[in-house]
């Protein structure tokens, strides 16, 4: 997965950058929300839980993808301003936990 930012704007009213990106991927499957996260923070070289992947679309017949993310000047920024819903699906999903072994 390769990925490539296409435009960064500085938003000095909600203190974050809105960034559009490009993903391509080599898969017949557009790849995970939370891999395509860590991939921005990891070309923008910053903290993984400051970044918040508003949305990305695969093309029909393509192996690429366009986005959109924020990256936040701070976690208790993104919480004030990103809807419960976004925030809610940039992290990872709960482990299950293991049932208590009977005797």
């Amino acid at each position: 997965m390769e990925i490539k930012v296409i435009s960064e704007k500085e938003n000095q009213l909600l203190r974050r950058k809105e960034i559009r990106f490009q993903v391509k991927h080599d898969a017949a499957s557009t790849p995970p929300r939370l891999d395509v996260r860590r991939g921005v923070a990891d070309a923008l070289k910053v903290n993984v839980d400051l970044v918040f992947v508003k949305k990305f679309i695969t093309r029909p017949g393509m192996h690429t993808a366009t986005g959109v993310a924020n990256l936040y000047e701070s976690l208790d920024q993104a919480k004030l301003v990103e809807p419960g819903y976004i925030i809610k699906r940039n992290v990872p999903p709960p482990k299950p936990k293991e049932e208590e072994k009977k005797e």
